[in-house]
């Protein structure tokens, strides 16, 4: 079900660590359904300070699960992505049973994220460069409920998430405060 696209930043990808990372990551299989086919992105890099950064990045038709560690021992930071990951899942999975048992569909994700190359641009000056899009991310918004989408932020690490309201039909922006609660933006 899952497949694997396994890459290193000064690290040489060895069939052992191959071996670790796909056999951690198959124990998240148990939470899909058997139809589902997903191709986790790894990213292994290890820095001078010869601490490793491990990311892991599972985009879905209707989800995207993404987690990252940072440790000094690079088995350690593959078993502590699988926990963050079976976590996030875990929590997906009872807030949207809970609220959405009797609608279809529901087991279904949502909310997938289509990453365009980043874009580099050559400007000359400070002013120039302050203002300069180094990425760009185009993704489909799907109707959903407020609660729903503070999910689907907090599922992917963001700080904003937008989406479009499933009662009014509106575009709207749900974020994370720095008190740690969150506010909505509602468009008119």
């Amino acid at each position: 079900m899952l497949d694997f696209n396994i890459r290193g930043e000064n690290i040489e990808v060895t069939p052992a660590i191959r071996e670790h990372v796909e056999k951690k990551l198959q124990k998240i299989e148990r939470y899909f359904d058997e139809n589902a086919n997903a191709t986790a992105h790894v990213n292994l890099k290890v820095y001078n300070d010869k601490q490793t950064k491990v990311e892991v990045t599972i985009p879905m038709k209707n989800l995207t699960l993404r987690a990252e560690e940072r440790h000094n021992d690079l088995y350690a930071a593959i078993d502590l992505i699988v926990d963050k990951l079976e976590r996030q899942i875990r929590k997906y999975k009872t807030k949207v049973n809970r609220k959405f048992r009797e609608r279809e569909g529901v087991a279904a994700f949502f909310a997938s994220v289509n990453k365009s190359e980043e874009k580099n641009s050559d400007t000359n000056g400070e002013e120039d460069q302050a203002f300069a899009i180094v990425r760009t991310k185009n993704f489909d918004l799907k109707p959903m409920d407020q609660e729903e989408a503070i999910l689907q932020m907090n599922m992917l690490g963001h700080d904003f998430f937008v989406f479009t309201d499933s009662d009014s039909d509106g575009t709207n922006i749900v974020y994370k405060r720095s008190d740690g609660k969150y506010g909505l933006i509602e468009t008119s």
